[in-house]
This record gives structure tokens, C-alpha cells and sequence, in this order.
């Protein structure tokens, strides 16, 4: 069973979630981690497989399930393997899909720059 558990910090630097173990712990120490709907406040929790972590990371809400814990911080690949992402699907920009541009009517409001342009030629040949 002992074997089954590893700090919260820890297993986030293996699973290559943040950059360095400090960082880990900084960010369990400013709640950002989630264990099972629980907020976590000390890099010191034990987490097990099954376990459910939520991450609160700058632009984006990381959902995983603990699969297992890591022995090191391999490569991608390998780091992977100690987790399920649960996570939402991203927003519509965040995927790529394309957002209209804002529209607006000929004439209405301020003219644009080639619509300037277009009216100071049209003035200059009335002179």
C-alpha cells in the first residue's frame, strides 16, 4: 500500500503537469489542487490510484485521474501513462474553430482607413 501513495508535488512533477517539484508545491500550497473535490493546502498529501485531482492551472482547468505513482520524470510518453485526462473539452478559440469578425455596415460610424483614403480621392479631383 505504501508503495501505491506519493506526495501531491511529487506525483504533479512526474507527470509532467509543472516545470519543477517546487512549483508543484507552490501550487498545492495556494489551492489550486483539488484531491476528490477537496482542496489541498500541503505538497505533503498522499495521493492513490483512483484518485481524482483537479488543477487550476493560468488559461486552463486540467481534470486527471491518478493511475498510478511516478518513479521518475521521464519523457512524455512515459509520464502519460500515470494519468487519465478527464479534462473539458476546450473552448471554441482554444480549439481553432474560427470566430467571425466583428461586421460593420457601409457608412455606419467612423470610416475605416482605405475608406478615408477612398474619400480624400474623392475630394481632391473636385479641386
Amino acid at each position: 500500500m505504501a508503495e501505491d501513495r506519493q506526495r501531491i508535488d511529487k506525483w504533479l512533477f512526474f507527470a509532467r503537469i509543472v516545470k519543477s517539484r517546487s512549483l508543484a508545491a507552490k501550487l498545492a500550497q495556494a489551492g489550486r489542487v483539488r484531491k476528490n473535490g477537496d482542496k489541498i493546502d500541503q505538497p505533503s498529501t498522499m495521493v492513490l490510484p483512483d484518485d481524482v485531482l483537479t488543477i487550476t492551472l493560468e488559461r486552463k482547468v486540467l481534470v486527471l485521474k491518478v493511475l498510478r505513482p511516478g518513479s521518475r520524470r521521464g519523457p512524455y510518453e512515459e509520464a502519460r501513462l500515470l494519468y487519465e485526462d478527464m479534462s473539458p473539452p476546450p473552448a471554441a478559440r482554444e480549439r481553432g474553430i474560427a470566430v467571425l469578425a466583428p461586421y460593420r455596415e457601409t457608412g455606419s460610424g467612423r470610416p475605416t482607413k482605405r475608406e478615408r483614403r477612398q474619400l480624400d480621392k474623392w475630394k481632391s479631383v473636385d479641386e
